[in-house]
């Protein structure tokens, strides 16, 4: 079957038909850098991690952007309220810049560490106030914005369209403002700034036709992807929160320039839950994936995440984080029994596996499905391998293809140390004992030098990967953890 996107604007599933044949335009909203990433995160960046990567598996050249905003997101996610990164930089009595630079590299790390690609191009708000500045001077030349005081807003009335990606009507959308501010220099409440005047105080701020300010939010997205993608790009993706006021703003501000389509597929992910409560800062139950990573390998997080559909909710447990263990335990044993085993007779058709595979990815990303079938294919191979006949070369080989393509390239659940494909097993514990000798080497130095934070970086990063360090007078000896 061709592959199938649940478009949140159509409400309803859609073939993808890209706007340039084999060639696919993804953009998706990045994290705002004021803090470490946190699970709900990781559940948005796993799933669109995925889908690019099946995209590119069936033949796509994919492009994909994922921004970074280190500027112009203020607390209450509207117009009001502090800078979230200036609110934080004055919390740490630190510079807004030192700020984005520290957690955009910590965001980066826990990303690698759940096999998450990096994007084609991750652009900056900051480094993109020039492109910001001229969509706002369009917008207000063809009468879609205004200027107040400094401020630049973009008139919702202006744009009959607003709400269709929601479905927030406007009367809802002028109670949202409402609720938010009623600034009497606003021509309609739900109208959202496009730019903001810096009061005195105000670090991060640039010269603009209307006053010395920063963009607004919602202004930053749409610059970035119309600069890199074009007018109108395939998939735009982000978490369901963002769907309002973020997403429609982007929409009404970008085709109110344009004339035309701004998104083709609209794809959001939804919530993770902790114990079943909706997961926030703000009730403390925020599930920080530095601290999550010291009990937990980050391939059980992203197997646990990929058990659930990106559209579904994600409920955080000890119980949930257990079982996911177990079953990621279950399909790893079968990969290390196929990389080991020699020839037999057996014969097994992997071509049924191969197109359910496909089939539920195809079926808008249905990776719960889709790892259903490894474990179909899993039990069909431990069946084969202790029938004391075995399983014959070309359906080791077909096995392997499998396990590696789809379970380790496109899923990412497959320990990517392995190599897959019949890969020497021996000559991969060459490798690994080296490198872990080299690991060594550098964590001793390090204590010799009374750098105790890089020793214990060393012997942590270790231990997420599964080898276990133990220092004896001797020196230092490691394993490989039973729970990797």
């Amino acid at each position: 079957m061709a592959l199938h996107i649940y478009n949140s604007l159509s409400r309803q599933k859609e073939e993808f038909i890209p706007l340039h044949e084999k060639i696919a335009s993804v953009y998706v909203c990045g994290p705002t850098v004021y803090g470490h990433a946190h699970l709900g995160h990781a559940k948005s960046y796993v799933s669109f991690d995925v889908a690019v990567k099946w995209l590119r598996h069936i033949g796509y050249s994919v492009t994909y952007i994922q921004n970074i905003t280190d500027v112009g997101h203020l607390t209450d996610d509207a117009d009001e309220g502090e800078d979230k990164i200036a609110r934080q930089a004055r919390l740490e009595k630190t510079d807004p810049m030192e700020i984005a630079q520290y957690y955009t590299r910590s965001y980066y790390d826990d990303m690698d560490r759940l096999g998450v690609d990096r994007p084609n191009i991750a652009p900056t708000a900051t480094g993109h106030i020039p492109e910001q500045i001229a969509l706002i001077e369009k917008l207000i030349a063809k009468g879609h914005a205004y200027e107040v005081n400094g401020n630049v807003y973009f008139s919702v009335s202006s744009f009959p369209d607003y709400g269709k990606l929601s479905g927030r009507t406007d009367q809802e959308a002028q109670h949202s403002g409402v609720r938010v501010e009623s600034r009497s220099e606003k021509r309609h409440p739900a109208d959202f700034a496009l730019w903001k005047k810096a009061d005195s105080g105000h670090i991060m701020k640039w010269n603009s036709p209307w006053s010395t300010g920063y963009p607004g939010w919602h202004t930053e997205c749409s610059a970035m992807a119309m600069k890199y993608l074009g007018e109108t790009i395939d998939i735009h993706g982000g978490g369901m929160e963002n769907k309002f006021p973020h997403h429609e703003c982007e929409i009404a501000q970008s085709e109110a320039a344009t004339d035309k389509p701004y998104v083709r597929y609209w794809m959001h992910n939804n919530m993770v839950t902790v114990n079943g409560t909706k997961m926030g800062k703000s009730l403390k139950n925020s599930v920080n994936l530095k601290d999550l990573f010291t009990t937990v390998p980050p391939i059980v997080i992203r197997f646990f995440i990929l058990q659930s559909h990106y559209r579904s909710s994600l409920d955080f447990s000890e119980t949930a984080i257990r079982a996911s263990r177990t079953g990621l335990e279950k399909l790893q044993e079968t990969w290390h029994a196929l990389l080991a085993a020699t020839p037999g007779s057996e014969k097994l058709d992997t071509a049924p596996f191969e197109k359910r595979f496909a089939d539920a990815m195809n079926d808008d990303f249905n990776t719960p499905v889709a790892i259903s079938v490894l474990f179909d294919l899993a039990k069909a191979v431990n069946t084969a391998l202790n029938s004391g006949q075995g399983l014959s070369e070309d359906s080791l080989n077909s096995c392997r293809n499998i396990f590696a393509a789809c379970g380790r390239d496109i899923l990412g659940i497959i320990d990517a140390a392995d190599t897959g494909k019949g890969g020497d097993k021996t000559a991969g514990k060459e490798v690994l004992d080296n490198v872990v000798s080299i690991l060594l080497d550098l964590r001793k130095q390090a204590r010799e030098n009374r750098d105790f934070a890089l020793s214990d970086l060393i012997r942590d990063r270790l231990a997420d990967s599964g080898v276990t360090l133990k220092d004896t007078r001797d020196g230092t000896e490691w394993s490989i953890s039973q729970n990797t």
